[in-house]
């Protein structure tokens, strides 16, 4: 019981929609001191000798005991889990931006798995599938009660074996099959653009672990193009999170050295701990810090100029990270509408060469002390997302919706969640109508595109003209720290 036992693992500060979780690496060692309760193992033991005994059919000891860790693990929050090799393996993967599978960007509807985008040249474009298909069936498995990772689990396998979808298109009201060979897919989490008029555009799409480089690489190419440039947009709209390093290395990009990013705070002591804004916390691979010769190359160019950095409710953990610290340094106005509120650190831990646990140990917060678990970064203008208003933002689900959630204080009254329910119903009737009278065209522009109506809205915010705001989005209802 007192053996030290060494795991390496990581420290997560990630959102999970898609398998990701903002993690650094760390090597702890643990001594087991707490006594354990026995009677209730016991009964554990019990339990798991009846079914062996007395269960209608014979049942696998591997699969109730990794169960039972599972289900122990899962009752805690949303965001603890235990990984099995499949997992494990998937989880790893998503933190360096490449997996094995179709291509697809998703989300859930209607109990249904709903293609966001295709990734570009992956196996899933090459097969013609579009923004807005509908995924029925994954081989021979139903996807209509399936959770979006139990959905992803079925995608993913080996390079070069087949899988096959069924595709329900509304636009066209057809339904049929399509069988697609997995490949690697390698994501690109950074892009950018210079813009007319001496402002640019960079959008980060998830903290990954080539964030940094990339991201680094990017302003550099759009400093080059453009020494006088005026301004800047970052966009992290629909970035569910990612790798903590990267995110205090992008705020660090803005911010004074030395700056406090990020704080976190926990039961254990090596999990209060402050993030500041110098390579020792974010640069762990050696060679040169890309925000080092950034700075030098551009005269601290980017620690000076006006910067709009765009969220949304599907903005999370890691992007929230940045867009608290930018706001609580007045370095940035934050604009688009409340983030999704996920303020929890996560350890994983690995348990063997190929399994693992994470499992929440600390709440993080920003340079000005604010936890916003369960509530988000509020933006200093809410803008809605298209000039007629919005489709999808009473639709999402955020933190606080979550069952088992951490609370932040005072959590939403009843009729805070009647008020949310009916808000949602309305929206999700007026997607519908707006689907049926745009058949097959994508109702929300491609960020970063001429039709993007929140990009011209933050350049009109760095030109210092007027800026549209909304008339419908407000802060949530939701808890305060108390």
């Amino acid at each position: 019981m007192g053996q030290k036992l060494k795991i390496a693992s990581w420290l997560a500060v990630g959102a999970l929609t898609g398998a990701l979780a903002t993690v650094q690496l760390q090597a702890i060692a643990r001594n087991a001191v707490t006594p354990l309760p026995l009677d209730e193992l016991q009964q554990l033991a019990a339990v798991f000798s009846m079914i062996k005994s007395d269960y209608v059919e014979p049942v696998d000891e591997k699969k109730l005991i990794t169960d039972a860790i599972s289900g122990m693990v899962t009752s805690l929050d949303p965001h603890s889990a235990y990984y099995d090799k499949k997992e494990w393996k998937a989880f790893r993967e998503g933190t360096t931006g490449s997996f094995v599978g179709v291509g697809i960007e998703i989300t859930m509807e209607d109990g249904l798995v709903k293609v966001v985008s295709p990734i570009e040249d992956s196996p899933a474009s090459a097969a013609g599938l579009r923004t807005n298909d509908l995924i029925g069936r994954i081989d021979n498995t139903a996807v209509k009660g399936l959770t979006l990772t139990e959905a992803v689990k079925l995608m993913r396998g080996e390079p070069g074996t087949q899988v096959r979808l069924q595709i329900i298109r509304r636009a066209e009201d057809r339904t049929f099959s399509v069988t697609i060979t997995r490949a690697r897919i390698i994501t690109q989490s950074v892009k950018g653009k210079n813009l007319d008029n001496g402002y640019a555009w960079v959008r980060i799409s998830q903290f990954q672990d080539r964030t940094v480089t990339d991201f680094a690489n990017m302003l550099a190419a759009i400093a080059k193009k453009d020494p006088q440039l005026k301004g800047l947009v970052l966009d992290l709209r629909n970035d569910p999170g990612g790798l903590l390093d990267a995110a205090v290395a992008v705020s660090a990009a803005f911010l004074p050295d030395e700056s406090e990013i990020v704080s976190t705070n926990g039961q254990l002591a090596e999990s209060r701990y402050v993030y500041k804004a110098n390579p020792r916390y974010y640069w762990r691979r050696g060679g040169a810090d890309p925000l080092k010769q950034l700075a030098a190359d551009t005269n601290d160019l980017f620690k000076r100029i006006p910067i709009v950095v765009l969220v949304n409710e599907g903005s999370a953990s890691a992007s929230e990270i940045v867009a608290g610290a930018l706001q609580d340094y007045g370095r940035a106005t934050i604009m688009g509408n409340q983030t999704f509120g996920k303020g929890s650190v996560q350890t994983v831990r690995a348990l063997g060469p190929d399994t693992g646990l994470k499992i929440t140990t600390a709440r993080y917060y920003t340079p000005k002390g604010r936890s916003i678990q369960a509530k988000g970064i509020v933006p200093d203008l809410f803008v809605d997302e298209t000039a007629e208003g919005n489709l999808f933002a009473a639709l999402s689900t955020r933190e606080a919706d979550l069952e088992k959630h951490l609370e932040n204080g005072k959590e939403a009254s009843g009729d805070d969640i009647v008020k949310r329910d009916a808000a949602r119903e309305a929206a999700r009737l007026k997607l519908e109508e707006q689907q049926r009278k745009n058949p097959g065209k994508r109702l929300l522009p491609e960020y970063g595109s001429a039709d993007d109506f929140r990009l011209e809205q933050a350049l009109n915010k760095l030109r210092a003209q007027p800026v549209t705001l909304s008339t419908t989005l407000k802060a949530r209802a939701s808890s305060e720290t108390q």
